[in-house]
């Protein structure tokens, strides 16, 4: 028998869900909650409500966005000829924060993976393969994940963009900015040298 009331009870077990929340985070969000005014928790329901209801996927690029296109495929300033394919819109953005990129992107949503039955046909990949063939695209970049299922994407990607002759890289991978190389493991190190470039 639970010593909360309902809500609360309901709460909580709706926000441990989430993920990475456990019961004891899910616990203190719940009463953080109930501590705040009337005004801040109709704040954060309407913000999940407009979520929920406003998001949808962009037609060109398949990023998350509240409007068609989204806000990077809007932007003629960006370049036409850069794509960045990624696994999803975390990595769209993790990759547009660094102001590194000027392209466009094109957002998989996932990777493939057997094991859990995620073929290409899962994936936007037919979506990708018609976009190359109609814009002007010199260059695919493939910034998928460096996993197994990252690599089998890249690799099946690859195969099928360098029949169009269209060039095709992929990000480098290797060691951290300000860690060190001895507590690096083996994976990462090969990665890095292979990934060498002259300086």
């Amino acid at each position: 028998m639970s010593i909360h009331a309902k809500p609360i009870d309901h709460l909580i077990e709706a926000l441990s869900r989430l993920p990475g929340i456990g019961k004891k985070t899910a616990s203190r969000l719940a009463f953080h909650i109930l501590r705040s005014s009337p005004l801040e928790a109709q704040e954060l329901a309407k913000a999940i409500s407009d979520v929920k209801e406003k998001i949808r996927l962009c037609s060109i690029c398949f990023n998350l966005t509240d409007e068609v296109p989204c806000r990077i495929c809007q932007d003629e300033r960006r370049s036409q000829e850069a794509l960045c394919v990624v696994e999803g819109p975390n990595d769209l953005i993790a990759i547009e924060n660094t102001g590194v990129f000027n392209g466009r992107y094109h957002v998989l949503h996932g990777a493939i993976s057997p094991l859990e039955g995620i073929g290409p046909d899962n994936l936007r990949i037919k979506e990708l393969m018609e976009r190359l063939q109609r814009e002007k695209i010199c260059e695919v970049i493939l910034a998928t994940n460096p996993t197994v299922e990252g690599g089998a994407t890249a690799l099946y990607l690859t195969d099928l963009i360098k029949s169009l002759n269209i060039k095709v890289t992929r990000i480098a991978y290797g060691i951290p900015m300000g860690s060190e190389i001895e507590y690096s493991d083996g994976m990462t190190l090969s990665k890095a040298l292979e990934g060498r470039r002259e300086i």
